[in-house]
């Protein structure tokens, strides 16, 4: 390569921020990938080497899974009812437009934790008394009380995500199908929301992660996901240094592996530029 060409070629790699190193193929790769996955290889090193850190993740293995389950479970509930509001947010009939404004500003001004408390020693106990039976056993498990819970919290933030990519597609795309002779659900549901579902999910990719870990403010009504587990196996042994930090690094991984399915939909769902 002639030296113009080399230094060129060294010029533009330095000018680009972040870039960790300047070989052909891995230059795009940035400082903190490399940093997270050197400790990420000390990390895993540490825990196969030591007994007690295998023995630790062996035990907190349930409350992986538990949370993994909650976390699903209560994002379907999320998607439907965000869906939902969200459609009503922008809808013309007045009526269908304040429930679903007035739902979406309560639920985002209280924080969830106390959500999930209210909706456990409040509505659970309220319906359960007034459910007939075995319907009523549902309001008194803990963990639907916190699918539930978590999935009526997060309904509201989805709600505001999918009104934005209803409203970031084109108006004309509406006028075109109510003159095609679509009423305003056949609008919405074949014209509309397919295009607003692209734009929607990196949000609600992030939505996700971010229910993930607010999974762990289950543990306040004693569901056994993970934070809980941790919690009382660190009480019962007196050892909380290692018990938390590999609970932190379970959380890391599984938000980490969540984000990288999340951007790797993005692109395969992208809308073409």
């Amino acid at each position: 390569m002639p030296d113009a060409d080399l230094s060129a070629t060294k010029k533009s790699l330095s000018a680009q921020p972040g870039r960790a190193l300047a070989i052909p193929g891995i230059e795009r790769l940035p400082w903190w990938i490399i940093i997270l996955i050197i400790g990420g290889i000390i990390a895993a090193f540490v825990i196969v080497t030591s007994e007690d850190y295998l023995s630790i993740l062996s035990i907190l293995s349930s409350g992986i899974s538990f949370t993994l389950t909650v976390t699903v479970f209560a994002f379907l509930l999320a998607l439907v009812i965000g869906l939902i509001a969200g459609v009503m947010r922008v809808s013309t009939n007045l009526v269908l437009y304040t429930i679903s404004t007035l739902y979406v500003e309560v639920i985002r001004g209280i924080p969830l934790l106390v959500q999930i408390l209210y909706f456990f020693y409040v509505i659970a106990p309220f319906f359960g008394e007034r459910t007939p039976e075995p319907y009523a056993q549902l309001f008194r498990q803990e963990v639907i009380q916190g699918i539930i819970a978590l999935g009526i919290g997060y309904g509201a933030y989805l709600a505001e995500i999918y009104r934005a990519g209803i409203q970031a597609v084109s108006r004309g795309q509406i006028e075109a199908a109510r003159s095609l002779g679509m009423d305003y659900f056949q609008t919405m549901r074949l014209v509309i929301l397919p295009q607003a579902l692209r734009v929607v999910l990196p949000p609600l990719g992030n939505d996700l992660v971010s229910m993930l870990k607010d999974s762990s403010l289950l543990s306040a009504i004693s569901v056994k996901e993970l934070t809980l587990w941790t919690r009382q196996r660190s009480a019962n042994t007196f050892r909380p240094l290692e018990h938390w930090t590999m609970a932190a690094l379970l959380y890391l991984v599984m938000t980490l592996g969540l984000s990288l399915i999340v951007r790797y939909l993005e692109r395969k769902l992208a809308i073409p530029k």
